[in-house]
């Protein structure tokens, strides 16, 4: 049985030490094969830095480590080109001196590496320099490949206004790249969010963004073919339909696509977890959603247009983005009206919808004893269907409301607060409702869907 790449984002490390890989690098030759200049938005833990690595020992020429593999057959390894790669990814940058002292380091590593003595203090000067020295070396033009390049950003996103400072340092950074076409013969930049061209790519409009093109769809992730080819033996026993319930779903106008994070570790451990919502929690998400008396209950319903999900800024940012560029929600189905595009959004699985609705319970009921009683309480009446017992249980747990916890806080003043705390506490219990449920006798405030209490 294959070792699963659990954490791992070397792609020669997972070659070479045997561990189970779903291949991508048919990938590699369409992204080459069709284009210059991309960039890739996708949720945290879902393989961009692996799809990055593997770039880097396509373009470097490493043909060994695609023995076997789709690329090896199509792809020119008498070709190999410098390639240059920049990872925000490690470590907090707290302020523009920080990401500044980030670049120059990385910059300074590739000035040691192919021996270049720079004649320029600026960070724009020293990389335009890097890449011409680096044409004349080796007589190829040069591959940049930019990973988590957000990160500075979204690291520092509560706060607006050093956010800002850090968005200029990066739109700074990236100018060289649109100003060396001569030099390049490949970009890819990749990252959680997508903010917009005039704010951070200014000029680079050539930049294509592959974020919702259904020949990439499933460019990260696991697809349901892919799971069964090259995880047969760790299937075994299991059953699909409750594995497909929980951590597939991710949609991005393509094929349906499994979180790797949490799949890889469900083998693993062999328990239905929230492993991918446990690696990163969404503070400024639920920050968001109480400024914008957001009812939760809502987000089974979304319809946003292209520009709402596509996009945001440092200044401008609305819930149904950073809800679905950080993977909490996903394309359920679109629809052309008119010159516009239009997209339903929802959960991708129970893992996700589950956790994050727990997680916002917790920060809009604090009181952590009566929570957890009222929703166990909640769980032993509707196994036992008794209405009288489930009717008490949520007298008691809306009596407390609102906490002095909320008696400052303008959100108790609105119905989405009850509604979201009503909606939470049952679908973090994993049981399948529905908000808002439309029929011929009207409105019901939430239904049913399939209540397993096993």
């Amino acid at each position: 049985m294959k070792k699963l790449p659990i954490g791992i984002s070397t792609f020669r490390e997972i070659i070479e030490d045997g561990h189970a890989y779903a291949d991508k690098t048919m990938f590699v030759h369409s992204l080459a094969d069709t284009g210059k200049y991309y960039f890739l938005s996708r949720p945290r833990r879902f393989g961009k830095s692996l799809m990055v690595d593997t770039l880097k020992e396509a373009f470097e020429g490493n043909r060994r480590l695609f023995k076997g593999l789709w690329l090896e057959e199509h792809w020119d390894w008498d070709n190999a080109y410098p390639v240059i790669r920049f990872s925000f990814g490690q470590g907090v940058l707290e302020n523009r001196a920080d990401l500044d002292e980030k670049i120059r380091e990385i910059l300074h590593y590739y000035e040691q590496k192919f021996g270049v003595v720079s004649d320029y203090e600026s960070i724009s000067g020293r990389f335009a320099q890097l890449l011409d020295f680096a044409v004349q070396k080796y007589k190829k033009r040069v591959v940049v490949l930019v990973d988590e390049y957000d990160k500075p950003i979204l690291d520092n996103i509560h706060h607006p206004e050093r956010a800002g400072e850090i968005r200029d340092g990066l739109k700074n950074f990236y100018s060289v790249i649109k100003d060396s076409d001569a030099h390049l013969q490949f970009v890819f930049i990749t990252g959680v969010s997508k903010f917009s061209k005039v704010s951070l790519f200014s000029g680079l409009n050539n930049l294509v963004d592959i974020t919702l093109s259904p020949m990439f769809a499933s460019i990260c992730g696991i697809t349901e073919r892919e799971l069964v080819q090259v995880f047969e033996e760790h299937l075994k026993g299991k059953n699909p339909d409750v594995i497909r319930h929980w951590y597939n779903g991710y949609s991005w106008l393509g094929d349906k696509v499994y979180n790797p994070f949490s799949i890889l570790n469900y083998f693993r451990e062999g328990l239905f977890r929230n492993y991918w919502f446990e690696s990163g929690t969404p503070t400024f998400l639920i920050e968001l959603l109480r400024k914008k008396n957001y009812a939760i209950s809502n987000m089974e319903r979304i319809e946003a247009s292209e520009a709402l999900i596509g996009a945001f800024d440092v200044d401008y940012i609305e819930p149904e983005t950073l809800l679905f560029q950080t993977g909490y929600l996903t394309i359920s189905s679109s629809e052309m009206m008119g010159a516009k595009v239009f997209y339903r959004l929802s959960y991708p699985n129970m893992e996700v919808k589950a956790s994050l609705s727990d997680y916002i319970l917790k920060h809009y009921l604090p009181d952590s004893p009566s929570r957890e009683r009222g929703q166990q309480g909640i769980f032993r009446a509707l196994k036992d269907r008794n209405p009288d017992a489930l009717k008490g249980v949520l007298h008691s747990l809306f009596a407390g409301i609102p906490h002095d916890w909320y008696r400052k806080n303008r959100m108790a003043d609105y119905e989405g607060y009850y509604a979201s705390v009503f909606y939470c506490c049952f679908v973090a219990l994993g049981l399948d409702v529905k908000a808002e449920d439309v029929s011929n006798h009207g409105n019901m405030d939430m239904s049913p869907m399939a209540l397993n209490l096993a």
